[in-house]
């Protein structure tokens, strides 16, 4: 399909101008490959500041390569070190449009090298231990580089192995899928084709009976906190696309669909919709049986007590139990955490519910203790954030803040929390979640809450090229 098809279609059941089209569409796929060229991080000339002093990067995810592509650009003289052991980049957002069956896996994988330029050097290694004391990295190799300062850009990490019973090589084997399946490092992933497999499966037991389908989600921070109800319903609308059916199930530790009431209530018209979904709220997945296909939960949840008559109230018990559910297939979310190197560091949280992600001021992204060192993207410790779209809004924010500690001046740039949470609900349905710290935050004057298919457009067709081209390269 190409982009005036689009347009067209966009204009016909959104009842949008063409010029409101463009604008919310920003950029074709055409668009974006003429712009490659100019966009192509040689060695850039950038006078913006004459402030000096070693920048080392660590992590090679869409973060990393935004804050270098700035760097570049604002320091007169940049001295940027990266590490970073990937040669191939994952665009990660594309993962569910694999299991989905829109994309191909080469279409979410391509080089990584020609963001870092000749200007740059890069340590294709990873970050073993931090030592902020004395402004050192240790890479697994053994080499040290110190730094003047430091952006951390890591990402986090999946322990399959927590739930007990699983592994990782267990994915996409006995009814097991697990869409966040992935080695960033040697830039793969299997995800999204696992699961795409996954849904013919199902799809094909559906011809025959009526399989139980199981969608979990766990109680720890997760890239894409969307990702798990996206499967949910993607692969229920798989199935209604030729009238078959499943008994779907979504298990997650949360009390609740979505944070934002408006959000939530929406998702909640939308498994209306199906008919065929049941929610098990506060239920944490902890093991597994694979052979005997059956997954067990930690729920908690409280029950009424005492009657109060000081207080006038009645007293509130939690209460947790186990509960095993029986299924046909599952889909894992795996618990989610800051790479070891970060979480073990005294960059970490030290304590309290963030224990373990990187310490930065949840505005400025400086490192609360540490003030020549900044971070973005996933491992930040912040209440939001875990997605391509933060890390865009962050960059700037980063690199600005960076350059004026670099001047000896104070950071002024503030991060308002945006993150974007595009929902898919269905095949050619998405509700774009917009939020920041104080709520719903849409970019377009249109009901966040409305499935539409100009978001499914933007989404499949527009954003992987702006992605590739655009925001890796820090031009939007």
């Amino acid at each position: 399909m190409i982009p005036e098809e689009i347009m067209k279609k966009i204009k016909a059941q959104e009842g949008l101008s063409r010029r409101d089209a463009l604008k919310m569409m920003a950029l074709s796929p055409v668009a974006a490959s003429v712009l490659a060229g100019a966009a192509a991080p040689t060695t850039l000339e950038a006078s913006a500041s004459n402030a000096v002093g070693k920048i080392v990067i660590v992590g090679g995810g869409s973060g990393a390569l935004m804050v270098l592509a700035r760097l570049r650009r604002a320091l007169a003289k940049p001295d940027i070190t990266i590490i970073a052991p990937n040669e191939k980049h994952v665009y990660q957002p594309g993962q569910i449009f694999v299991a989905a069956g829109e994309y191909a896996p080469e279409d979410i994988i391509f080089d990584n090298t020609g963001y870092i330029g000749d200007d740059v050097t890069w340590i294709k290694d990873e970050a073993s231990t931090f030592d902020p004391d004395n402004n050192k990295i240790t890479t697994k190799n053994g080499t040290v580089v110190e730094y003047d300062f430091l952006v951390v850009a890591t990402g986090v990490q999946y322990h399959y192995e927590q739930i007990e019973g699983l592994t990782s090589d267990m994915i996409g084997k006995n009814g097991i899928s697990s869409v966040y399946l992935s080695d960033l490092a040697a830039g793969t992933a299997e995800g999204g084709t696992i699961t795409y497999e996954w849904f013919k499966a199902v799809h094909e037991a559906a011809k025959t009976s009526k399989p139980r389908v199981l969608c979990t989600q766990p109680s720890t921070p997760l890239k894409c906190g969307g990702a798990p109800q996206k499967i949910l319903y993607l692969s229920d609308d798989y199935l209604k696309r030729d009238n078959l059916s499943a008994d779907f199930i979504f298990a997650t530790a949360s009390d609740k669909l979505f944070s934002l009431p408006e959000i939530d209530e929406a998702i909640q018209k939308v498994q209306k919709g199906y008919g065929n979904i049941t929610n098990k709220f506060g239920h944490d997945l902890i093991r597994i049986d694979a052979e005997k296909k059956v997954a067990t939960f930690l729920h908690k949840y409280e029950v009424q007590g005492e009657y109060d008559k000081d207080l006038e109230e009645y007293d509130t018990i939690e209460k947790e139990d186990e509960v095993a559910i029986e299924y046909d297939f599952i889909h894992i979310s795996p618990p989610t955490a800051a790479v070891d190197a970060v979480a073990n560091s005294l960059l970490g949280w030290q304590k309290g519910t963030a224990k373990g992600w990187l310490e930065v001021d949840r505005e400025t992204l400086q490192h609360r203790r540490y003030k020549n060192v900044f971070g973005i993207g996933d491992v930040c410790g912040i209440p939001v954030g875990k997605t391509g779209g933060s890390a865009r809004h962050q960059g700037p924010i980063v690199v600005g803040n960076l350059i004026a500690v670099m001047e000896k001046k104070e950071p002024a740039l503030k991060f308002d929390g945006y993150t974007v949470c595009p929902l898919k609900v269905s095949y050619g349905q998405i509700i774009m979640a917009e939020f920041n710290y104080d709520g719903l935050a849409p970019s377009f004057p249109l009901d966040p809450a409305q499935p539409r298919w100009v978001w499914w457009a933007f989404d499949l067709y527009m954003l992987q090229p702006m992605y590739r081209y655009l925001m890796l390269n820090g031009l939007m």
